[in-house]
């Protein structure tokens, strides 16, 4: 089975990584920027609206925004992103279905959410559309199948990270830094949810969403009068009101640095972050200091940090920094995904880096070449509708001088370099940082503990939600008598018996799964030295791989490839019906570790783990690495098959994403032939 997470990884990084990191834009003369200031007016409830006129192309678009004071929704978390997905589904004057139909023949986006809304379109359907928006977001239709329905999945998205290691580190990140309290530190879980009716999420809707504080942006070929005009018939009926302040006290750092640790059983790399507290404001006159200092630090490709951890090193695919700003609290982070046996080492790395940028004067080359980043982007940005909209939202609620963006360029390149060491220091707090590290404990906490005695970073040991915990416990020992060949009948014998599974000669599994809303099929077919796998998309196939002895060869996109070398091998490896029967008897037993919060067997093939179940026996995942990072597989919901036990869940995670296959159809001894193999 462990090809099937290299195939299906494949594909996942092929259809989601879109971007790489490109080329720095070489720095040229300064241009002239000219952002038309916004037109304003207000309606009686309080509604302000600003509008930008742009009659270059016959386009208009219209952002709607509440800006009220964040709140914490405590045991209710998730109210709110209720409100999100439910809001826009119809309204009490038009189904679902008509208002897609009749924006899908205007041509037009429409996008709400808990504290906005958003369309856009051409300029001769401007009245149409705002009717629409406002009809979307003043008459939404709340129903109790469709609050059941959007709970439903959100609780099903929710177990399916409830594995994945990215997932886990960034929650624990929220609860450390801004504690469980702070509507930054609480997070959303099936208990949270189950909390929330559909009373909850009409009560926030009306208490939130009023438009005191709220503004109405409007960009494109349109006249100020027009809108007026516009705007007053279609908001004029919304209620006055304003949100309440339920805002909660700041948090605060730690009195000193420390290493906050998380045990993740089935992480196949660490997640480092190094955080701390920020309450950089845009009006702050050290801003744009603070935003080249960041950016040489781990702005992008280019950046001190991934130059380091990646292009040195080679430890991770990148590193990053990042230093929030705004009217509320955010924080600087720094960090990366790196494999485990260099976590302590990275870590060390990530620190130097931030001591560097702290207290060394940056060479005029890297000064030039952040700042053309900078305006680079800046200048490609600001033809774009939504830009404008936001530098006007922007400039409202952040309380901004009105020739901010005007001058934007002109005070980056007035930042010298000996104006980067104070922002630096006052933003990235080398003496009060948490460093937090999701990981395996048996690999990483050897390094870090060495690093904690040697740095006087004392150590903190969390849970998957950021609870206080004991140490992990690591090094269990083997039980005198625990061989390879009893894990194996152990496994065996918990599936349905070695007599029964010897007697099977082949298998056909169909599995299905789903990704961004694309339905993905997996088939196998199996008999002793005798492979069929095929991965599709929306009925057609897009990988196949075929083992038929000792010749294999895949197929990825219309293109051939026999299989060679360690390819070939593994392939012939993997083509049985069960691996533990006939192919694994050289798999070394190496440890005992938990595996998805399991105490589990750990037998090593190759460059794959294999975590078998020490009280049930049953295969609970595999960990494949390769030079194109790691895989890990688990399989969950055994059920009895002609009383054999098979998988029905198998959840692949690479990266931030799991895909989670769910069996439909399991045949023993039929639906196979050897023909299937040719």
């Amino acid at each position: 089975m462990k090809k099937i997470a290299i195939l299906a990884a494949s594909l996942f990084l092929s259809i989601t990584m879109q971007a790489q990191d490109r080329s720095m834009p070489k720095a040229g003369p300064a241009p002239t920027i000219n952002i038309n200031q916004p037109e304003t007016f207000s309606l009686s409830n309080g509604l302000k609206v600003l509008v930008v006129e742009n009659h270059k192309l016959p386009r208009i678009s219209f952002t709607l925004t509440t800006d009220n004071p964040p709140y914490a929704e405590g045991a209710k978390k998730g109210v709110a992103d209720l409100v999100s997905s439910m809001i826009g589904n119809g309204t009490t004057n038009m189904s679902k279905d008509d208002f897609n139909e009749e924006t899908d023949f205007l041509g037009a986006n429409f996008n709400f959410w808990a504290d906005g809304a958003a369309a856009s379109g051409l300029s001769k359907d401007a009245d149409r559309i705002l009717e629409l928006l406002a009809d979307g977001a003043l008459n939404p239709l709340f129903t109790q199948d469709e609050f059941d329905k959007e709970k439903a999945k959100m609780i099903e998205g929710l177990k399916s990270d409830e594995k994945n290691v990215t997932s886990i580190a960034r929650r624990v990140e929220g609860v450390l830094t801004y504690g469980k309290e702070h509507y930054k530190g609480e997070y959303v879980s099936e208990e949270t949810l189950n909390n929330v009716t559909l009373a909850d999420v009409i009560e926030n809707y009306n208490t939130y969403y009023v438009p005191g504080n709220a503004y109405l942006v409007v960009v494109g070929d349109v006249t100020v009068k027009d809108v007026k005009k516009m705007v007053k018939k279609q908001f004029k009926n919304w209620s006055k009101a304003t949100a309440p302040d339920r805002s909660s006290a700041d948090p605060v750092d730690v009195q000193y640095s420390q290493i906050n640790f998380i045990d993740a059983t089935n992480a196949v790399q660490s997640e480092v972050a190094l955080v701390n507290l920020s309450k950089l404001k845009m009006t702050d006159k050290d801003y744009f200091a603070a935003l080249l200092a960041n950016q040489i630090l781990g702005g992008g490709g280019e950046g001190r940090l991934f130059l380091n951890l990646r292009e040195a090193n080679a430890w991770t695919n990148g590193a990053y920094s990042s230093l929030g700003s705004g009217k509320t609290i955010s924080r600087f982070r720094a960090g990366s995904s790196v494999r485990k046996t260099v976590t302590d080492s990275a870590v060390v790395e990530i620190f130097n880096e931030i001591r560097r940028i702290r207290t060394e004067k940056v060479s005029d080359e890297d000064l030039k070449n952040a700042k053309a980043k900078y305006v680079g982007n800046f200048v490609m940005q600001i033809e774009k509708p939504a830009t404008v909209a936001r530098y006007a939202l922007n400039k409202e609620t952040e309380s901004l001088p009105e020739d901010f963006y005007e001058n934007y360029i002109k005070n980056i390149n007035a930042v010298t370099a000996e104006e980067l060491m104070a922002p630096a220091n006052k933003y990235s707090l080398i003496d009060n940082m948490r460093v937090i590290i999701t990981g395996t404990a048996g690999d990483v906490l050897p390094g870090l503990e060495k690093l904690s005695k040697d740095a006087k970073l004392p150590i903190f040991y969390f849970d998957k939600f950021g609870n206080p915990t004991e140490k992990p416990v690591v090094n269990i020992p083997i039980p005198s008598g625990v061989t390879t060949q009893t894990v194996l009948d152990g496994y065996l014998k918990a599936i349905g018996g070695k007599d029964a599974t010897s007697k099977i000669k082949s298998v056909y599994i169909m599995s299905e799964a789903f990704m961004q809303g694309q339905k993905l099929q997996r088939e196998e077919k199996r008999m002793n030295t005798k492979l069929y796998k095929t991965f599709g998309m929306g009925g057609m196939v897009v990988m196949k791989q075929v083992v038929n002895g000792d010749s294999s060869y895949a197929v990825m996109q219309g293109q051939k490839k026999e299989l060679e070398g360690e390819e070939l091998e593994a392939a012939i490896a993997s083509a049985t019906v069960f691996p533990e029967l006939t192919k694994m008897a050289d798999a070394e037993l190496v440890a005992i570790e938990m595996f998805n919060d399991t105490q589990c067997y750990v037998l090593k093939q190759g460059n794959t783990s294999f975590y078998y179940d020490t009280k049930q026996g049953l295969k609970l995942g595999e960990v494949t690495t390769s030079e194109q990072g790691s895989q890990t597989i688990s399989f969950e919901d055994y059920k009895d098959v002609k009383g054999l036990k098979f998988p029905y869940k198998s959840i692949i995670g690479m990266g931030a994403m799991n895909l989670e296959f769910i069996t439909t159809e399991v045949k023993i001894n039929e639906g196979v032939t050897a023909d299937d193999f040719n």
